[in-house]
């Protein structure tokens, strides 16, 4: 599905009318920082309360967690698309990293939609094709410059900084810094 149709399913998703459009978007908002705050492990009943809406009020917009999941997912996925859209002027290398580097600012804090990642939701396969459709001609680009190796796919480099932005274990964000470099830099020529 074109990446116009595939981001338009978001704003399908939004109600039309103002009153329930502002609790979506409140419920949303909520739910991006209930999740960067506290990952898989995040409160539905919370992140109601954080929108100032009532339970019932998130379950009419998102009947299920993954619903809920799966619409901030979509956001998400947007914001990479415009952000390869963005940084495509740039100079090749240049420009593959700095989607590189929003790319993991989103999967560093987005611990519950990084798990999104494997499932089998038909929503996030779709997501991820979109992400990798964004990013693949900025790596493309890369590789026609000589600056990326040729072998490594738009898969190879995603699986690559997610793996890096998943550890928890860092002593700090300058240690997660230098190995996020130490894996982007694996792939230059």
């Amino acid at each position: 599905m074109p990446v116009v149709e595939r981001i338009s399913a978001l704003e399908s998703r939004r109600p039309q009318r103002a009153d329930a459009a502002r609790n979506f978007d409140a419920l949303v908002a909520a739910g991006r920082e209930a999740f960067a705050e506290q990952g898989s492990a995040a409160s539905l009943e919370d992140i109601a309360r954080r929108a100032g809406v009532g339970i019932g009020t998130l379950y009419r917009n998102f009947p299920t967690r993954d619903d809920l999941i799966e619409t901030l997912y979509l956001g998400e996925v947007d914001a990479l698309v415009r952000a390869a859209d963005e940084v495509s002027d740039l100079e090749p290398w240049d420009a593959l990293r700095a989607w590189l580097d929003r790319f993991v600012a989103y999967v560093g804090t987005k611990h519950a939609l990084l798990e999104g990642l494997n499932r089998r939701s038909p929503v996030l396969a779709e997501c991820r094709t979109i992400m990798f459709a964004a990013g693949e001609p900025l790596l493309v680009r890369a590789q026609q410059a000589g600056e990326v190796v040729p072998e490594v796919t738009i898969g190879d480099v995603v699986k690559l900084v997610s793996g890096v932005a998943a550890v928890a274990s860092f002593d700090d964000e300058a240690q997660r810094a230098r190995v996020l470099d130490l894996a982007i830099n694996a792939i230059r020529r």
